[in-house]
């Protein structure tokens, strides 16, 4: 559900606002508005500085991964580890780049052999200077005769296929003009450049080092970039305020959960200086948002923010999507092997507490244990079929039965998910705007459920309610008026009739594709459960027939084509449900999405 809050409005006197905000940061709870707040230069500062700290983290966790990293002694404070690693990590990158090229050199400097360049330069200085050549093999081998007997030449390696060469020629003479590529002079030999690495590679082992003690650091590190965060929001917030009277008074809007109004009102009574007004938000506030799920619908909050949280006032459908979400997951897996697989995984990760995933591991353990449930109720383990394992002839039937109808099983779940989010959008529009807002959801809700019951009654042997009975009609007469000409109680009557018509079309045409859109839990099930069986057929056809190897053989292949199937159906049955929920369910309910979500004025360490 949406926490309910208290909109405040403050004002105080200007020298007073530091020490106010001083001691509504240490209450922790109340929400400051700070919208058309621009950064100053120390403000963008503390911003560059904030992003340096969590890019450290990041590197913090990458390093401790890489094999060979040995952290140090930790440093006194925060502040000096975050300097120092800053320092380390550009002269790493930088020796990194440098020991990338020297060994290039090094490369390019083996072939020539181990010389001294100061011989070359004395043969220069005698009148004798070397060229230095190299070529493709085949093409020296070519020329070889035609550029020995034109000058002196000698070869000096052949590597990787090319062949390296220097002419010897007079001072002043221009360098022969062959069909090779003209190599610079090396200043130097290989000897010095392995020399050169040996000291960068040492520089390098020395920076590590620091950084070691830097990610020996990590929680202090962190606990700084959380001090300048806290700084960052209490310049933000103290910059946020209205000035009146010349600057000599500030007004500030903040926000507050009701259920913390006693410890918030006796702040600001006991407050000199202020003045304050407390109201509750209307549907033109930009109220923050925050939300408050029990046990079940909790989990289930992380699925809601990949598109919104709901407006203040509105309704929070997440626990009322959560167990449509349940099913249509197990629908898509439609196994219960694969189904405990998840339940174990989220198992696993709830026993070792891992931090930040308590109430992913929580949702993953719902989604496995519905999957489970589903994949029994279609007779599904691994690909294996139950019905073939000689189970009671009851549950043989039901699971045909459930496997005969799958499809109408799922446009059966659509209609239902459809029809049950219009009802909450009539709760949901008159809980925000009144209940004559709703008529126009209302008339079309009796309708669609009229219609239903007149098409579904006389199947199951249900006589007297059907399209022709009288009562039908009333119905859909009564359905008819709330939707053509009370769907909007602020116009008239008749212009009602004509937007009532149009959205009768749109209603027609929307409703039918928004059923059709609950066939891919079928096809999605039908693809998972085929390739299932696909990979358990491959297993037994592909083994050898040699004992122990055979066996070897058909748990690799079960092992590696499961995994893949897992692995694609889960995809698919974390989106495809998504999708239903956010598009097909939201539309149909009524969602309303917030602008802000409840961001208290408090020190990093409580958030």
């Amino acid at each position: 559900m949406i926490v309910r809050m208290n909109k405040y409005t403050l004002v105080l006197y200007h020298k007073a606002q530091e020490e106010f905000l001083a001691k509504l940061q240490e209450l922790g709870v109340v929400d400051i508005t700070t919208a058309g707040w621009e950064p100053n230069e120390e403000e963008r500062a503390l911003l560059v500085e904030i992003e340096g700290h969590k890019a450290a983290a990041e590197e913090f966790a990458s390093l401790r991964k890489k094999e060979g990293f040995k952290l140090g002694e930790p440093y006194a404070t925060g502040e000096e580890a975050y300097n120092r690693y800053k320092t380390a990590s550009a002269r790493v990158e930088s020796l990194k780049g440098q020991i990338a090229k020297t060994e290039k050199e090094v490369e390019e400097l083996s072939v020539w052999g181990d010389f001294e360049p100061e011989s070359i330069a004395r043969l220069a200085e005698e009148g004798i200077v070397l060229h230095f050549y190299s070529c493709y093999a085949n093409e020296f081998a070519r020329a070889e005769a035609e550029w020995s007997e034109n000058y002196t030449l000698e070869v000096i390696a052949e590597k990787g296929g090319v062949t390296y060469f220097v002419i010897v020629a007079r001072a002043g003479e221009p360098a022969p003009a062959i069909d090779a590529q003209q190599v610079r002079t090396p200043q130097t030999n290989v000897e010095g450049k392995v020399a050169e690495l040996h000291h960068l590679n040492a520089q390098l082992d020395e920076w590590m080092e620091v950084l070691g003690r830097c990610v020996a650091s990590a929680d202090l590190v962190a606990n700084h970039g959380a001090a300048l965060a806290d700084r960052l929001q209490f310049s933000q917030v103290s910059h946020s305020g209205a000035g009146e009277a010349e600057g000599r008074l500030i007004v500030l809007q903040g926000w507050a959960p009701v259920a913390n109004e006693e410890a918030v009102d006796a702040l600001l009574d006991a407050q000199g200086d202020l003045l304050y007004a407390k109201e509750k938000p209307t549907m033109e506030d930009e109220t923050p948002v925050a939300l408050k799920n029990g046990w079940f619908a909790k989990p289930f909050e992380f699925i809601g923010d990949f598109y919104a949280v709901p407006k203040y006032g509105t309704m929070d459908l997440t626990r009322y999507f959560a167990p449509f979400y349940m099913l249509f997951f197990g629908f898509c897996i439609g196994d219960a092997g694969y189904g405990a697989v998840f339940f174990l995984i989220g198992l696993f990760m709830w026993l070792k507490k891992i931090k930040g995933m308590k109430l992913i591991s929580q949702l993953v353990m719902w989604l496995g244990g519905a999957s489970v449930l589903f994949g029994l109720c279609v007779g599904n383990v691994f690909g294996v079929s139950l019905r073939e394992l000689g189970v009671p002839e009851w549950y043989h039937n039901a699971i045909q039965t459930v496997n005969d109808q799958l499809f109408y099983i799922a446009l059966g779940c659509g209609i239902v998910q459809i029809i049950f989010a219009l009802i909450l959008n009539v709760i949901n529009t008159t809980i925000a705007y009144g209940f004559k807002y709703s008529f126009g959801t209302l008339g079309w809700l009796i309708i669609l459920v009229d219609c239903l019951l007149a098409f579904l009654l006389p199947m199951v042997g249900v006589e007297g309610f059907g399209f022709s009975s009288p009562l039908c009609l009333g119905i859909l007469g009564v359905g008819a008026v709330l939707m053509l000409l009370l769907n909007n109680p602020n116009r008239n009557p008749l212009v009602n009739f004509g937007s009532g018509l149009w959205d009768t079309y749109n209603n027609l045409t929307g409703l039918l594709g928004d059923v059709l859109s609950y066939v891919r839990l079928f096809a999605i099930s039908l693809s998972g459960g085929a390739l299932a069986v696909v990979f358990n057929d491959l297993a037994g056809s592909l083994a050898p027939d040699i004992p122990v190897v055979r066996q070897l053989v058909m748990f690799a292949i079960l092992a590696f084509g499961h995994g893949i199937n897992i692995f694609m159906s889960a995809i698919g049955a974390f989106v495809h449900p998504m999708r239903l929920t956010f598009i097909e369910f939201y539309k149909n309910a009524g969602f309303e999405a917030a602008t802000r979500i409840y961001t208290p004025f408090r020190k990093s360490e409580e958030k």
